[in-house]
């Protein structure tokens, strides 16, 4: 429910970037395979059937105003309040989800977008038309609610959204106050649009040399595939086609940036937090501690990363490394093994027997039923995502399958999502049937520690397992310390807004520029356009969210590791974690899992493994 769920109008759970192709060369959409697109007719059957729910919402919404200042006359009327704001919202989410999917398949289709911006239009009215319930259910009675509660067996399952509730009143607004903020909202995401259609749609590529001396139009695909090649000389033009438009246009994109940050500085204020990271923390209940634990307890251990970077270097031969050298593989100089997406899917399963039958056939019905949408096509969203749970409607999977290992992690960690939204959805009350962003990134990391594992289990010869090893430091080096990177970054930018101070493009540069080097360590020289990933990232828009990616990686790795050592015990309690939603605050949801995020443990522990794998892989090198 939008008053109830807090709703993000959003794409799901990302992994990279989001952005559309602007390439030829590329399939046409009409010619892939319909087994390997989504089927959006599993939420409706036809755009008339989404029409129909488009006007009952807008028709029936104003029914909820039937139930203003009379939730405190009794069980029933509290009842039926909850349950007409479902049946709105669950529509809602459907008619969300269905639009945002038809339009990700073509980012340039004008119809798309307009059903897009449609459905963002109906939500905030109805935010501000039901904006009433949360300041007159925070103003009632505490024993008033308790007695409805112990008296009503249908309000029961409520008990842990009072809680909640209570422990937020004092960021509760009253009702003309909450109207005017959730009527803003139809502003307030404009710098993320913005910049998500100009980047998506409008951004132009320039033209390069690709790996087989071929003219050929940079996309945000062939970038990603590039960053792994071989050829050096290749990877530089690639990586300096890609950052060409973020330069020319960096006056705009900061404008865009700093009016992001005012956003959501604006919202924190008006609901008297003391910081934007305090505003985006207290919705999960996640202390302020763990984020700052988090970039202290990394920075204290930056030397696996710093010595990652430098045995690179030395493996490359090179004097120092750029950025475009810290994704390409250092061992094995042979063209990089192709998969088929049925390879994948046979790898990413095998990978998951530790999780036993169950799992198993829920990926089946996945992967047989159209849930996954997997190649790169002309104007469709680049990137990769699950859609997030959507109430009453399994999740999707959007791909740009590139054919590479990498693209079987993604596979992993995209079904990881997947798997935990369906069953939230199917074992949770509407009002819990979501998880918390804080938990997102674990059951998407803890896939990708198991395929690494049974990968390295199954090496065929050393250099197999050394190249899996260095995959591993890699992705430690990607989900781990830069996304820690990230967080440092949009702190101090948050921060540097927060006292009134102006972001120009060249402060942005020298801000993303110290930072970078500080993670990276000596071994690498910043170029340039490595300076100008402040200006492409869409999660700097997300408000605090890409700190929850090393948290994730964290508390999966420990998940992992306690799933092959205990077995099922340990699948029981992931299990429990994978379906239990918003029934309890994140951090005691992972404590019943088995892993303490409140402690620096599971952040060192990290680094540990790191060092060991380093450990590892220097012996065999040394035995080569």
């Amino acid at each position: 429910m939008v008053s109830l769920r807090k709703t993000d109008i959003g794409s799901g759970f990302d992994l990279f970037y989001s952005s559309d192709e602007k390439s030829g060369g590329l399939l046409q959409r009409k010619d892939i395979e319909e087994a390997y697109t989504w089927d959006i007719t599993h939420i409706y059957a036809s755009e008339a059937l989404w029409d129909a729910d488009f006007s009952w919402v807008d028709t029936h919404q104003a029914s909820i105003k039937e139930f203003e200042g009379r939730l405190g006359e009794s069980a029933d009327i509290l009842l039926a309040m909850f349950k007409l704001d479902q049946e709105i919202t669950v529509k809602l989410e459907h008619l969300y989800l269905y639009s945002m999917l038809a339009k990700d398949q073509d980012l340039r289709e004008p119809h798309y977008q307009g059903l897009d911006n449609r459905i963002k239009t109906l939500y905030s009215d109805y935010a501000t038309t039901a904006s009433y319930i949360m300041p007159e259910l925070v103003a009632l009675d505490k024993n008033i609610i308790r007695q409805y509660i112990s008296t009503l067996s249908e309000l029961k399952h409520y008990g842990h959204f009072f809680e909640e509730l209570w422990r937020t009143k004092e960021h509760t607004l009253p009702k003309e106050q909450e109207e005017l903020l959730a009527s803003s909202s139809r502003i307030s995401d404009l710098p993320y649009d913005a910049f998500s259609i100009f980047t998506n749609a409008d951004l132009k590529f320039p033209e390069y040399q690709d790996e087989d001396g071929k003219t050929s139009q940079m996309t945000h695909g062939r970038y990603q595939s590039a960053l792994y090649s071989p050829d050096r000389t290749y990877r530089e033009r690639a990586y300096k086609a890609y950052y060409a438009p973020y330069k020319d246009y960096a006056n705009t994109l900061s404008v865009l940036f700093n009016g992001g940050l005012k956003s959501k500085i604006f919202y924190s204020g008006a609901r008297k937090y003391s910081s934007s990271l305090e505003s985006s923390l207290d919705k999960n209940n996640i202390p302020v501690s763990v984020y700052e634990n988090l970039i202290s307890s990394v920075s204290d251990n930056l030397a696996p990363m710093h010595r990652w970077m430098d045995l690179k270097r030395k493996m490359l031969r090179l004097e120092s490394i750029h950025p475009y050298d810290v994704y390409v593989g250092i061992f094995d100089k042979k063209e990089e093994k192709k998969y088929t997406y049925e390879e994948g899917i046979r790898i990413v399963k095998e990978a998951l027997k530790p999780l036993g039958n169950d799992y198993a056939k829920m990926l089946d019905i996945a992967f047989s039923n159209r849930w996954v949408d997997v190649y790169e096509t002309p104007g469709k969203r680049s990137g990769a995502y699950s859609s997030g749970t959507t109430f009453g409607m399994h999740p999707y999977v959007l791909l740009n399958w590139n054919s590479l290992l990498n693209d079987i992690f993604t596979l992993a960690h995209e079904m990881g999502h997947n798997m935990h939204s369906y069953l939230t959805g199917k074992h949770q009350q509407f009002v819990y049937a979501d998880y918390s962003i804080f938990l997102a990134e674990v059951a998407s990391t803890f896939n990708e520690s198991l395929l690494l594992e049974y990968l390295l289990k199954n090496a065929a010869s050393k250099e197999e397992k050394i190249s899996l090893m260095e995959r591993y430091l890699n992705n430690v080096s990607a989900t781990f310390y830069r996304q820690t990177m990230f967080a440092e970054f949009e702190l101090l930018v948050y921060q540097k807004v927060e006292r009134g101070e102006a972001l120009t493009p060249d402060e942005l540069r020298e801000m993303y520029s110290s930072t970078y080097k500080k993670y990276m360590g000596p071994a690498l020289i910043l170029d340039e356009e490595e300076e100008y990933t402040w200006a492409r990232v869409p999660h700097f828009y997300y408000n605090f969210y890409v700190y929850q990616y090393a948290t994730g990686f964290a508390a999966s790795e420990a998940l992992a590791q306690q799933v092959l050592t205990e077995g099922e015990p340990a699948v029981e309690r992931f299990f429990s974690f994978l379906k239990a939603g918003k029934s309890d605050y994140p951090i005691n949801i992972l404590n019943k899992a088995g892993v303490d995020m409140a402690s620096a443990e599971p952040v060192i522990r990290t680094a540990q493994k790191m060092n060991a794998i380093l450990d590892a892989l220097e012996s065999l090198i040394d035995k080569k």
